[in-house]
């Protein structure tokens, strides 16, 4: 039986396999390799190899004996990689994307550690510092002048004899003496008629010597403070790791969240033009095509997409958790739902776009003012989709937000093989001219009316608002 050739083909399988068996640093240099070559390309798949690589890093992470040592470690080599994995390839942003997410996370857990050191260290510092018990108040009896008191005044006689006896023993009152504004408190040392103790927040907080009621004793320390309970909190790199487990989930679940906001945006006897055959638009579509007939219009997007759109296939495709699908896979599946699909070559797009009730779009990356960037000849359907007064709506998870402004957008373009535009057989006419086939372009938001997300429908305005809860400011530029 011959081996299987698909296995052995650098892409996304064969790396997801060699995670298992490769050291951290030659998965490192693969990928690396694997984003230089473009051999791993799209959104989807170089934000699922980053996240598993991520996984790995931190898993194989060594031990600290301080958690807060340990997460400036892990934050420091998630840095390290992810400057690494950016600098391979800058034009896919969702790799820096997830690092960004995940560094995120282990700020999250540095921060809730350090909430809680700050919380045992207040406990433990008030009332501690001169090593010394906290003063029994005397119980009082039936034959104490103080008993006839009303209870106001008896707390207020039980705090000055507190402040008396910790005046006589050297303790710096100013410290446990309360402000009068504050009610008085019963002492949780005072019983009356065998009823059980009262301990207030406040007692516990001033003096973590004082024994709860309703919970055994810490042990004394040498010193004679209590010692802490142990708060039982698990391992950081634990926590990190659930974490970008729920980020994979995310990846893999984006398509399907998306595609359920389809029957709020698609209505019945529409006219739907799209670009691109990406797997983001084909599920929303289905998923409006199961309660609701409408037309297609598909455009080829000449010349990168060309081969694949006249090429007979099956429809069975590898596509390798992959955005972009091949023309015909595209359309063999919506027609099967029912849809009537109709293949359009670019130069009709504004002269069919009158008839178009919605532009319905995927990106391969969105920019924090609501730019994207996209397949090249996606600008071109949104303008006129602008001048016929048409509403353009982009399809995208969030994964794909990035906080990078667009300062110079030519920056994020990216061109491909000129030979799909001008073969080289023309070899006397090529020397002659500057061919450029670009594979990216850059689109502004003036072009689009909305976005659709995991979360939700949101205008490009809007975008800011998910930025700033998805990243942390210190983690914009890696």
């Amino acid at each position: 039986m011959a081996p299987d050739s698909g296995s052995r083909t650098p892409g996304l399988t064969s790396f997801l396999r060699s995670l298992s068996s490769e050291p951290d640093e030659t998965c490192i240099e693969q990928f690396i390799a694997l984003l230089r070559r473009r051999q791993i390309r799209h959104s989807r798949p170089c934000a699922v190899a980053t996240a598993y690589l991520l996984r790995r890093v931190v898993a194989q992470a060594k031990a600290e004996p301080g958690k807060l040592v340990e997460a400036a470690r892990l934050l420091q080599r998630v840095q390290e990689v992810g400057r690494r994995l950016v600098a391979a390839q800058p034009r896919e942003l969702v790799v820096g994307n997830v690092v960004r997410r995940v560094l995120g996370l282990i700020r999250e857990e540095q921060d809730n550690e350090r909430g809680e050191g700050d919380i045992s260290g207040l406990s433990s510092e008030v009332g501690i510092e001169s090593g010394l018990q906290t003063p029994q108040i005397p119980s009082l009896g039936k034959g104490d002048p103080l008993s006839s008191l009303n209870g106001t005044t008896r707390a207020t006689a039980d705090m000055q004899a507190l402040h008396t006896s910790q005046s006589s023993a050297g303790v710096d009152t100013r410290r446990t003496t309360q402000p009068a504004s504050r009610p008085s408190l019963q002492p949780s040392h005072t019983t009356f008629a065998g009823a059980p103790p009262v301990t207030s927040m406040f007692s516990l907080l001033s003096h973590p010597t004082m024994s709860s009621p309703r919970s055994s004793p810490a042990p004394a320390s040498p010193s004679g403070t209590a010692t802490p309970h142990p708060t039982g909190s698990n391992d950081i790199r634990q926590e990190v790791i659930e974490g970008i487990g729920e980020i994979i989930d995310e990846l893999e679940q984006s398509d399907e969240q998306i595609a359920s906001y389809a029957l709020e945006h698609i209505h019945a006897n529409e006219v739907i033009l799209t670009y691109s055959s990406s797997t983001t638009v084909q599920r929303f579509l289905l998923k409006a095509a199961s309660k609701r007939k409408f037309t297609v219009i598909h455009a080829e997007s000449y010349p990168n997409n060309q081969r694949k759109v006249h090429a007979l296939v099956t429809g069975n495709t590898n596509s390798d958790h992959s955005d972009a699908l091949t023309t015909e896979a595209f359309h063999k599946t919506l027609t099967s739902a029912g849809i009537t699909v109709i293949l359009i070559p670019d130069s009709a797009i504004f002269a069919l776009m009158s008839r178009v009730n919605k532009v319905i779009l995927s990106t391969h990356a969105i920019l924090s003012n609501g730019a994207l960037v996209a397949t090249s000849g996606t600008k071109l359907v949104a303008k006129a989709a602008k001048a016929h007064h048409v509403p353009v709506v982009v399809l995208s998870g969030t994964y794909k937000l990035s906080p990078k402004y667009p300062y110079d957008p030519d920056m994020y373009i990216e061109y491909g093989d000129v030979s799909k535009v001008f073969p080289y057989q023309d070899g006397e006419l090529v020397e002659s001219v500057q061919v450029e086939n670009p594979i990216l372009e850059f689109v502004g938001p003036e072009c689009v009316d909305m976005y659709v997300t995991n979360l939700g429908g949101h205008a490009p305005s809007y975008l800011y608002r998910i930025v700033r809860d998805q990243y942390r400011d210190e983690d914009v530029d890696i």
